[in-house]
């Protein structure tokens, strides 16, 4: 049998804790569990120009073969403050050029644009953020004003490539009490900002998948006189 079909989800923090307990992540493994595999490509503190220079490295082309869907989720370093994180601040004309980059990059290697989802960066919740920046010893570097700039820029970009986009920014900014709901320090998602994502991820997943077949015969269908031969037809 040939390699699973596999989902990558390729982003910073919020992507590289999408698997903790009631993570986003998660919720999608159970959602194609023996259909795909879920391949988790995310990196605390990268911004759309370190994934970019990374890209080929970090999802090689032998990777990418027999891809489902691949989640593009960066943002929220990018749109630091340029005078407290110049190391992870990236102009908005930048960021705009490194995720158009990364889908052309997913295209080149066969990755076709319906199945491809960007995903904007979170609003800021600033009293949480700033009182986590204030434990660190840090002024607040981000700001909800600033985070949505880059979401419509994002927004934007998916339109122009002709990619689908989710605009976590507006949508979570609907809810009433949305900081302390979905946000466990006001930028990183807490299990119900992680459940309230997944919510609008779950009908993309089921676009990109529900046509593929589940991995390997049912207990049921397996010939228990000679259960490898089960699996040789499969």
């Amino acid at each position: 049998m040939s390699a699973w079909p596999k989902v990558v989800l390729f982003g910073d923090s919020i992507t590289q804790r999408s698997f903790e307990v009631g993570g986003w992540g998660a919720s999608i493994a159970d959602q194609v569990q023996r259909k795909c595999d879920v391949i988790c490509r995310g990196f605390s503190g990268y911004n759309g120009k370190w994934a970019c220079a990374g890209i080929q490295y970090i999802l090689p082309g032998e990777l990418l073969q027999n891809v489902a869907m691949v989640t593009v989720f960066f943002g929220a370093n990018d749109a630091c403050l340029p005078e407290l994180q110049p190391d992870k601040y990236v102009t908005l004309e930048d960021y705009a050029k490194y995720i158009k980059s990364i889908v052309n990059y997913l295209e080149s290697n066969g990755v076709r644009k319906e199945k491809i989802l960007l995903i904007t960066p979170p609003p800021i919740d600033e009293t949480l953020w700033g009182e986590a920046c204030k434990e660190k010893g840090t002024a607040l570097n981000r700001t909800l004003k600033n985070s949505g700039i880059y979401a419509k820029a994002c927004v934007t970009l998916a339109q122009d490539l002709g990619v689908k986009v989710i605009d976590l920014w507006s949508a979570m900014q609907t809810e009433e009490n949305w900081g302390p709901r979905f946000l466990s320090d006001g930028l990183h998602l807490s299990s119900e900002g992680a459940g309230f994502l997944y919510k609008q991820l779950s009908g993309f997943v089921e676009e990109c998948t529900s046509s593929l077949p589940q991995q390997f015969p049912d207990w049921s269908e397996i010939d228990y006189a000679n259960p490898e031969k089960s699996f040789q037809q499969s």
